[in-house]
């Protein structure tokens, strides 16, 4: 039984989208175990909802090893063991065969694959928020700024995307995946994101080029990560992942966007913008070769 407020669909998804924007942001600017418990929340919903969906195809990867591989993934990131993530991986990718050789269900080699797609994508994937949250160097104390620059940034193409596609939009941008995206949208969104990007920027003191280089990886992979999980979802014979968040679907209908966008985003701020001694050290060797 759902809880009939009596506000309109536009309403319902405004006042949704008002409280779990409060929610993360609030958590985000907190980081530790905020952050932890917030990213814990959404892969658990993330994670049940990507199972669900593979499910209508046909195919039963294990939820269960994929709880457990983001528990510890998680924990290793919180505390930054970053040599036991290549372990980590390793066992629960074995742990995957156990489970279909002595639990599984048919068709099993796609059950396996499924499994350890699911780790990464619902896992290992959004848990960069955390190494991009607590990015710092001399000249930057956090990456907090250049996170919500990024999440302003993402957002800014879903608006764009929409505005423009649906007022322009004629020609498909993805017509067997997506039907109703078009390129002049995905335009939309490309500079609604770079614009936001050049503000956030300008703020942060990084320069126009990185902006604009950011801005078009927010964008670029943000729409990539939208399609992805639409491929899913047609593959699968789904229209929305669930129906946790009023007006909006399922949580992975929300992050979808965010998936790929902050490992992505994450490495770029991490060797081009703190961490930039390599590209000295790249400059002064080709220039040693040419003198």
């Amino acid at each position: 039984m759902k809880l009939d407020l009596g506000l309109n669909k536009n309403a319902i998804r405004m006042l949704t989208g008002f409280i779990m924007g409060t929610i993360v942001m609030l958590c985000i600017m907190a980081g530790g175990l905020a952050l932890l418990g917030l990213l814990a929340v959404v892969l658990a919903f993330v994670s049940r909802e990507y199972v669900k969906i593979l499910n209508h195809k046909g195919f039963y990867p294990s939820l269960k090893v994929i709880y457990i591989t983001e528990a510890v993934l998680a924990a290793i990131v919180y505390f930054e063991r970053f040599d036991l993530v290549a372990a980590t991986l390793t066992i629960c990718a074995m742990a995957s065969f156990m489970w279909v050789l002595f639990v599984g269900r048919q068709p099993y080699i796609a059950n396996v694959a499924t499994t350890l797609f699911g780790m990464v994508y619902c896992g290992w994937f959004p848990l960069h928020l955390i190494f991009f949250r607590n990015l710092s160097c001399a000249d930057y104390d956090s990456g907090l700024g250049f996170v919500v620059m990024m999440i302003a940034s993402v957002i800014a193409t879903d608006v764009g995307c929409y505005y423009v596609g649906s007022k322009w939009g004629k020609h498909k941008l993805a017509p067997t995946v997506s039907p109703n995206k078009t390129i002049e949208g995905s335009l939309g969104g490309v500079i609604g994101a770079v614009i936001m990007s050049e503000i956030f920027g300008l703020y942060l003191g990084i320069g126009w080029l990185w902006s604009l280089i950011a801005g078009l990886l927010c964008t670029i992979f943000a729409q990539i990560g939208d399609l992805c999980e639409s491929l899913l979802k047609r593959d699968a014979g789904v229209k929305d992942s669930g129906d946790t968040l009023p007006g909006h679907g399922g949580f992975l209908d929300r992050t979808d966007s965010f998936a790929l966008t902050i490992p992505v985003v994450y490495y770029f701020f991490k060797y081009f913008i703190f961490k930039t001694e390599w590209m000295t050290t790249v400059f002064n060797f080709i220039k040693g070769i040419w003198q």
